[in-house]
């Protein structure tokens, strides 16, 4: 495994008639939405709120909220492993890119990749790596080298030519705040992207995703009722447009309402000083039949899976291409 590392991609559109393939891993979460009696609603209503609250944001020149849609396809990215001569391959990461429609130009233009971020090598970091190492320990701490291997992985695929080759601009990837931080309404507003909000301390999602070559930053869009956390790597206001802030926006806050409502499903908006609160009984709840208990699994599951297949098998070789990385 040397420094030039190959990726492939490949792209799958999620649409009310997305039926995951025998190759997807069951736990994804976009298996999870389309799977059961309730698969076509599920995925026919999901994407309804995502165009709704799209149109919902761009108030100019859409004066029946109905101009636009938001196409979605799950980008799988796939990495080449050479061992002894042999070609493996494993995959990495997932995430969704959007496609905004303009129905009355009929403009077809590129959005934001890096939707929905799903990575085999963090679920393992996180759900395996880091329990195994507190396990039995009085006190909290982080393994050396703590997420350099994930974030020289995935710097590495964002500077490739086949990034290059499938996505304009450099992916954004939004998660939802932390309820183990309080934020703080900041005076700075953005037209799009709403109000800032500031966190009272960093976290160890935000150092390890700093390895990913990112920084982050908080708001809250209008007419939200809590913040998104924004991960990016060089100026997140003036590097993308507005409808494609918008389309990852309209995108991100529906999946959150689905699985976490306590928060971005409330029925009381965020305060000046912000707590986030997964028991908030306060909430509603979406439409989506959704399988929480098997999201909860979801990390571990995918963590074990790499451990098995990705980290021990090729644990020497991964080990000297970090050395080597640059």
């Amino acid at each position: 495994m040397s420094n030039d590392v190959k990726f492939a991609v490949n792209s799958i559109a999620f649409d009310e008639n997305y039926q995951p393939a025998d190759s997807t891993r069951a736990t994804t979460n976009f298996a999870n939405l389309a799977r059961g009696e309730s698969r076509q609603e599920n995925l026919r209503n999901a994407l309804t709120m995502i165009n709704n609250r799209f149109n919902a944001l761009v108030n100019w020149d859409n004066p029946k909220a109905d101009r636009y849609s938001v196409e979605l396809e799950i980008i799988s990215v796939d990495m080449d492993i050479d061992n002894e001569g042999k070609a493996h391959t494993f995959p990495t990461i997932e995430v969704l890119k959007t496609i905004i429609v303009d129905h009355k130009t009929r403009q077809r233009t590129e959005g934001i990749v890096g939707n929905n971020f799903s990575s085999y090598v963090r679920d393992y970091d996180f759900s395996v790596l880091l329990l195994e190492h507190n396990k039995g320990k009085p006190g909290f701490s982080i393994p050396e080298n703590f997420g350099d291997l994930h974030g020289k992985l995935f710097k590495r695929f964002v500077n490739s030519s086949t990034y290059q080759q499938h996505f304009a601009k450099l992916p954004v990837i939004c998660l939802s705040v932390s309820d183990n931080k309080t934020y703080h309404q900041t005076e700075n507003h953005h037209p799009i992207l709403g109000v800032e909000y500031l966190p009272n301390e960093t976290s160890l999602t935000e150092q390890y995703f700093k390895k990913m070559g990112l920084k982050v930053r908080y708001f809250m869009p209008p007419h939200s009722v809590a913040p998104l956390a924004f991960y990016f790597f060089d100026d997140l206001l003036n590097d993308y447009t507005n409808l494609e802030l918008i389309s990852t926006i309209s995108t991100m806050e529906t999946f959150q309402r689905i699985y976490r409502p306590e928060i971005y499903n409330a029925n009381a908006v965020a305060g000046k000083i912000y707590k986030p609160n997964l028991k908030n009984a306060d909430h509603s709840l979406t439409r989506i039949v959704y399988d929480r208990e098997e999201r909860s699994q979801l990390a571990i599951k995918q963590g074990k899976l790499a451990e098995e297949n990705f980290i021990k098998p090729y644990k020497a070789i991964l080990e000297q291409w970090s050395a080597n990385y640059a």
